[in-house]
């Protein structure tokens, strides 16, 4: 038996496509492992975002190649920076097997057995026609033993951020037809998965047959669905209707990732974002108000070419304004091909330290205010869907509310259950709590696997 080992860099729908890559390895007869020294195949699943993530890569790549010399273990790179970077990566990497960009992971099975039959190097990074494209499924049997699942339901991205080498890694906007998702949603339900999050690079751009929000609602309403959850947002594609499903439809989770960028007008504008912090502001306040409590977060960048202290000072006040759950934040990183690359000399490039002092305060700001939130929160009773033992300590349980705050507690509760837990402790990294009443079991117990994982 063959076995693989899968590094994921980057975002959620990085994660999804690894969990894609290892069902399109079990069609060739190969099982994952935890551990890379036990793998035959090792693939890094890169993310292009930032300049860092690249690093981590290749130190990464250094690291496995011990792995590949005593074992002979194939070594690949898929993901956006195999898509960015194409046949240079092979030569930049002389021990490197194989290269495959994000369309290219339904043809794993073919490159695997092309580069062991062949002993070849391959690089596979063709866009496939947007009339051709097929969505990589969640398999069912795969998705066995767990309360929530990812399921694609568009890729690539039309917007033209100054900043982002997303159009040139992922490509253009496809939209998943909605029956397929819908029917995808069912069949995972069948197997106990009891919350859904709906993934792309800008989904709330979705237009498969219905718009995002109907979509929203049609998933919502699959029997055995108790919550539906989606990322990534653009902010001018938050509809009216789309705030009115929130008011509709409890089932779709109270939380939204909306990201920001900046706090100031003049960045913006740079970042080629086309909304004002004004505009921003007024859509977040319809969302409020449709749906009151609902936990917002979003992703800031510190540092972008020409960002004043004034400008800076704007995006800490706009933090202070809007309370975000979380943020993700992180210092300016210029991309290839980007127009702020191109550009950053001549709007004035923020040096370094300048860069990393802002970012500390900005984080520390965020660390407050979630610190604030959690405290709020001891006493309360909160609604927690149970995945599982905590990792951190397998005598405890853990588990998400429908605001997507973790939670480890003492209690019996199954995974796929949900439990009333009463919030002993709060902290900006934190939620402790005690089971004080079991609202539900699983109408379809999730299948047991050899181990649970928070």
């Amino acid at each position: 038996m063959k076995r693989f080992f899968v590094h994921t860099f980057g975002c959620q729908m990085n994660v999804n496509d690894s969990l894609r890559i290892g069902e399109a390895l079990a069609t060739i007869g190969y099982r994952p492992t935890a551990v890379a020294d036990q793998a035959d195949l090792i693939i890094l699943n890169t993310c292009a975002i930032r300049e860092k993530a690249e690093d981590k890569m290749l130190s990464a790549l250094g690291r496995y190649r011990s792995i590949k010399t005593q074992r002979g273990a194939l070594l690949a790179v898929g993901g956006c920076v195999a898509q960015q970077e194409k046949t240079k990566l092979l030569a930049r990497v002389p021990y490197l097997d194989f290269v495959f960009g994000p369309d290219a992971i339904g043809k794993l099975p073919e490159l695997v057995t092309r580069v062991v039959s062949d002993r070849v190097r391959v690089s596979e990074t063709a866009w496939v026609d947007s009339e051709e494209y097929v969505f990589p499924r969640a398999d069912p049997g795969s998705s066995a033993g767990k309360v929530s699942e990812f399921v694609t339901v568009m890729k690539g991205c039309d917007n033209v951020c100054s900043f982002c080498v997303v159009p040139h890694t992922r490509g253009r906007e496809v939209s998943r037809p909605f029956v397929e998702v819908v029917e995808e949603v069912a069949s995972l339900t069948r197997v106990g998965v009891r919350e859904v999050t709906l993934i792309g690079q800008n989904v709330n751009s979705y237009r498969g047959g219905v718009s995002f929000a109907e979509l929203l609602l049609r998933v919502a309403q699959i029997p055995r669905v108790e919550r539906v959850r989606f990322t990534t947002s653009h902010p001018h594609d938050l509809s009216d209707v789309l705030v009115d499903a929130f008011r509709q439809e409890l089932r779709i989770a109270p939380h939204f990732h909306l990201p920001v960028q900046s706090g100031s007008d003049p960045v913006l504008r740079r970042m080629k974002r086309d909304y004002t912090v004004a505009a921003y502001l007024e859509r977040l306040a319809a969302l409020r108000a449709a749906r009151p409590g609902i936990a917002v977060t979003t992703d800031v960048i510190v540092g972008f070419p020409g960002e004043t202290e004034e400008d800076f000072q704007a995006t800490l006040a706009l933090t202070e304004q809007v309370r975000y759950e979380n943020q993700f934040s992180f210092i300016f990183s210029a991309r290839p091909r980007t127009v702020a690359s191109l550009k950053e000399a001549e709007w004035g490039p923020v040096p370094h330290d300048v860069q990393i002092q802002r970012l500390d305060r900005l984080i520390s700001l965020q660390r407050r205010i979630t610190g604030e939130i959690a405290a709020g929160l001891v006493g309360q009773e909160v609604e927690v869907l149970v995945e599982g033992p905590s990792r951190s300590d397998p005598s405890r349980r853990f588990g998400r509310t429908p605001e997507n705050r973790t939670v480890n507690f003492d209690g019996t509760a199954p995974a796929g259950a949900r439990a009333r837990v009463r919030i002993t402790h709060g902290s900006p990294s934190a939620l402790l709590g005690v089971e004080a009443a079991l609202i539900d079991v699983p109408p379809v117990p999730p299948l047991q696997r050899g181990s649970e994982a928070a």
